[in-house]
């Protein structure tokens, strides 16, 4: 009995940091093991690519400032 619950503990606990390793998880950030991106530097990262407008960013940028 005991094993079973070891290896039940051993499976959720992988798995719980599976989540973090690949950036994964309810609160996700792209990766970033301890959530340290800001909303600005998100918005930076997608007007980079182009995933915004110009316009769209500085409205981000005025709502965050």
């Amino acid at each position: 009995m005991f094993f079973w619950l070891l290896l039940i503990l051993l499976v959720v606990f992988l798995f719980s940091r599976r989540g973090r390793w690949m950036g994964g998880g309810c609160c996700s950030t792209g990766g970033d093991l301890h959530g340290s991106r800001d909303a600005l530097d998100i918005a930076k990262e997608r007007y980079a690519r182009g995933e915004i407008s110009e316009e769209e960013f500085q409205k981000i940028k005025k709502g965050l400032g």
